[in-house]
């Protein structure tokens, strides 16, 4: 998929390749420090260590039993400017684990290109590739852009709620949920 503006690619959503993976981790370090400046402890946020995220990713993208699909929004240089993973449900919904559903794991952009579209167009794309009738994803309570950006995609909070911790400190989180483009 490419986005264009008056006619000249500004990105492109393609899957992601093993040479993207340090690239990816220094988006999602960059953007959970953006994100969640308010949200979770500075020391926590500070603490994000990208060659450890990218030393887990490299391990999960060698397995090839894996179940997870990777996609990232390339700029016209070639640069990394997002990153989105999905794959089967791995969480409980009030309702249950649907064993058919998918799950959106992770939809992160370069703080600097917040709001040009990169997010829509990696989201757009896994909900066009995602083979399941429904896709759920966990946002945290208080990303208040988020949660925003999420139900203007047409999720809508399913009544899943879970707490994690960050250096102590809880940060509540709410699952959402929605059918998949491709099946309606």
């Amino acid at each position: 998929m490419d986005a264009t503006a008056a006619g000249a690619p500004r990105f492109r959503i393609r899957e992601m390749t093993g040479p993207d993976i340090d690239a990816v981790a220094a988006v999602r370090m960059d953007a959970w420090r953006h994100a969640y400046a308010d949200l979770m402890p500075r020391s926590y946020l500070d603490g994000l260590d990208a060659a450890a995220f990218a030393e887990r990713r490299r391990a999960a993208f060698a397995d090839p039993d894996g179940a997870v699909s990777n996609l990232v929004a390339e700029g016209p240089d070639g640069e990394v400017l997002g990153w989105a993973a999905y794959g089967p449900a791995t969480t409980t919904d009030p309702e249950g684990t649907a064993p058919d559903e998918g799950e959106l794991y992770a939809l992160y952009a370069r703080p600097d290109v917040i709001g040009t579209g990169v997010g829509r167009a990696l989201l757009t794309e896994v909900l066009h590739r995602a083979a399941y009738p429904a896709v759920r994803l966990w946002v945290v309570e208080g990303n208040a852009r988020a949660r925003r950006f999420y139900e203007i995609a047409g999720f809508s909070p399913n009544g899943g709620e879970l707490v994690e911790y960050a250096d102590g400190s809880p940060v509540p989180e709410l699952c959402y949920r929605r059918a998949a483009a491709a099946t309606g």
